[in-house]
């Protein structure tokens, strides 16, 4: 992960900042903003035209090109919680219900992040993690879709720590989403080769 994170970021980036329509996926309480490279939990629902993959409750947004290679990723957020995860598309968008959750369901995986501890997600699995000594609020994210892992890991400087890794048998593209319920929460995409947000 260390020698490719580079390159292998800078490509998610290029999928994910592409998009004229990546708004259309998210929840209408979200703002995306720096070129699609930040989103933010606004105080009230922003004026959105409706759209069929609009998360209808659930401030979470997903990107709009499936992953199915070996990605990496990072993300720095700020806020009480939020959630950084995968999801295949088919994920419920309308109602409440935990079947639209990014990480409540059998149809995604997800890290929630706190300022002291993390609970890794998926379906009814939630398994508390602490946070390292070395605590930053910066996310790593390695996918493997050909080998069943998706491994998550707290960024500190240089350093990787590994916090989660879950296996399965992926089916299906794997869409990159980011979830923020409190307002003012928000997650930025890293640019790794930089160092900064």
């Amino acid at each position: 992960v260390h020698k490719n994170r580079a390159n292998i970021f800078t490509r998610f980036v290029t999928i994910l900042t592409h998009y004229k329509n990546f708004i259309d996926t998210h929840d209408k309480k979200l703002i995306l903003f720096e070129g699609n490279r930040k989103v933010r939990r606004a105080e009230e629902e922003q004026l959105y035209f409706d759209h069929p993959e609009r998360f209808e409750k659930w401030s979470q947004v997903l990107c709009r090109e499936g992953l199915t290679g070996r990605c990496y990723w990072e993300v720095e957020w700020t806020g009480q919680e939020i959630r950084v995860g995968v999801a295949y598309k088919g994920i419920c968008r309308r109602g409440l219900g935990y079947e639209c959750g990014i990480g409540h369901n059998d149809m995604s995986w997800s890290l929630s992040c706190y300022d002291d501890y993390f609970n890794a997600r998926h379906n009814k699995e939630n398994i508390a993690i602490p946070a390292p000594s070395s605590r930053s609020h910066r996310v790593g994210v390695f996918l493997d879709w050909p080998a069943g892992t998706l491994s998550f890991y707290s960024v500190s400087s240089d350093t990787l720590t590994h916090l989660h890794t879950f296996h399965n048998k992926f089916t299906e593209p794997l869409y990159p989403g980011f979830r923020m319920w409190y307002r003012g929460s928000s997650v930025s995409l890293c640019k790794t080769t930089a160092g900064e947000c």
